[in-house]
């Protein structure tokens, strides 16, 4: 039986070399690499668009609760897959649990679907206008 430090030490050269490799490729660009500054250079790069207004505009709020919702759905997928993997060891418990995980997730996207959080085709024209009710004085 091998030993500890004969187990782990390849991986330990493994990592060396690698961090070696990295700092080696960082450095050879710094020294070798051309320096050339320029407006366009200096630019932000907005997805081949040219950025226009402030930079500390505001985010739209479905933009955050679209990004929850990803979150959301990829831990499912992140338990859907151990589930699946000792799916004959755990049975019909095993089955019954997952079946009742997946319909509290399918509640809370049929929650946000009628909020209206996936539709981003809505924008204050299209709503229905408020009416105002006028208060005695």
């Amino acid at each position: 039986m091998p030993s500890y430090p004969e187990t782990w030490f390849p991986v330990l050269v493994q990592i060396v070399i690698a961090v070696g490799v990295a700092g080696a490729m960082i450095g050879f660009s710094a020294i070798l690499g051309q320096r050339v500054r320029d407006t366009v250079k200096s630019s932000p790069y907005e997805s081949g668009m040219k950025p226009v207004g402030n930079a500390r505009e505001r985010f739209s709020v479905k933009f955050y609760l679209v990004a929850m919702v990803f979150i959301l759905f990829d831990i499912e997928a992140i338990f859907l897959y151990p589930w699946a993997v000792v799916y004959r060891k755990l049975g019909l418990f095993g089955f019954f649990e997952m079946l009742l995980f997946i319909v509290l997730v399918l509640c809370g996207y049929f929650y946000i679907w009628k909020k209206g959080v996936l539709n981003w085709a809505t924008d204050a024209s299209s709503r229905p206008a408020r009416r105002e009710t006028k208060r005695a004085a």
